[in-house]
């Protein structure tokens, strides 16, 4: 299975404890067995995530001549096809993944909303959380693409706090379904779903119940996560809500020990797409996983499918560190696809691998 790269040392910098530079000593991974074990438990996890609920919608085409009008391509348009994205391609990461799955955001009573909805394709008890707001459009993602390449993405959406009526209705279903959960999941894009009432109330209720809470940030609202479980920021948003600039070891381990201390979490996870992914725990250790990626076409929503991912496995009962393996494993898979993908736990168990 290889190895992750671990330091255990730390030290005091501008009142805060780092990690020290990565040792050179290695320390063993968890097996394929291992990893298939809580795989198999998966089906026994129930996961809610809450947060901004996107269609993604994907146009496919080629390009052979410039646009006479403007200094634009052309696009020849071949196929289109609709996704589900933000918080709803978390979900659906879940239950693609064997695990139950309730859901939790906002959309606007129109065409998209529907579609939405048509693609989650699920009972109402799983989608009890998912409230219309009648004053902003479902948030709706275009993108165009030709030979593989992104020409231009445009957005439809509302970004405006939820109104305290339907943040209400959230938390009602979210109190409803307390007693079969095993984790909760935050996916904040920023688009008026998450905010510091609603992140108050739920970490509150989390800490009661002793519910872990997983979120993928957004830089602008990093205040809201006080006392969360993990933090799964990728590696810009990490470095910019320490405020600082680069993305070499140093630069990234100071940015996750200071977030994990500024914000009291348990962890943080930094994706650092090529460079894989490095865990800050609270006890000053911090790991390094390198990608599993064998190629990559396309990053969007790989965020997705580790915050699910990791989710599931602590509810599963794995520790942070081989949750963030099995999250970086899905993260390699999803990165060799087009668009927002999601991962089979037949496909998720075959990039484990055999041991040695």
């Amino acid at each position: 299975m290889g190895t992750i790269r671990q330091s255990h040392s730390v030290k005091k910098s501008g009142g805060v404890v780092l990690p020290k530079k990565e040792s050179q000593g290695k320390t063993e991974s968890p097996s394929s067995t291992v990893l298939r074990e809580y795989l198999h438990r998966f089906p026994q996890a129930s996961v809610l995530v809450i947060g901004d609920l996107i269609l993604d919608h994907y146009v496919m085409g080629r390009v052979s001549r410039i646009s006479p009008e403007a200094p634009v391509p052309v696009v020849h348009v071949e196929s289109e096809s609709i996704r589900l994205g933000g918080a709803a391609n978390v979900y659906s990461n879940i239950v693609a993944l064997g695990g139950k799955a309730y859901l939790c955001g906002v959309i606007g009573a129109d065409e998209s909303g529907k579609r939405l909805l048509k693609e989650l394709g699920n009972t109402k008890a799983s989608l009890g959380g998912v409230v219309t707001d009648r004053e902003r459009p479902t948030t709706r993602k275009s993108r165009v693409i030709a030979h593989n390449q992104q020409i231009v993405r445009y957005d439809i959406e509302g970004r405006t706090e939820l109104r305290a009526s339907l943040r209400r209705k959230i938390v009602r279903f979210v109190e409803s379904k307390f007693r079969e959960l095993s984790c909760i999941v935050i996916s904040d894009y920023a688009k008026g779903v998450v905010s510091a009432t609603l992140m108050a109330e739920i970490t509150r209720l989390a800490a009661l119940r002793r519910v872990p809470v997983i979120v993928d940030p957004k830089v602008e609202h990093f205040n809201f996560y006080k006392g969360v479980t993990v933090m799964t920021p990728n590696h810009l948003e990490a470095t910019q809500a320490s405020g600082m600039h680069g993305d070499d070891n140093q630069t990234i381990n100071e940015a996750g020990a200071m977030i994990r201390q500024r914000l009291g979490c348990q962890s943080v996870l930094i994706t650092r797409g090529e460079k894989g992914m490095s865990l800050y725990e609270g006890d000053g250790r911090s790991w390094h996983l390198p990608t599993k990626a064998r190629q990559v076409y396309d990053v969007t929503g790989a965020g997705d499918t580790v915050i699910g991912t990791l989710a599931l496995a602590l509810a599963a009962g794995a520790d942070i560190k081989t949750g963030a393996m099995m999250a970086n494993y899905a993260a390699g898979i999803v990165v060799g696809m087009v668009g927002t993908a999601t991962v089979s736990p037949t496909q998720l168990s075959e990039a484990f691998g055999d041991d040695d």
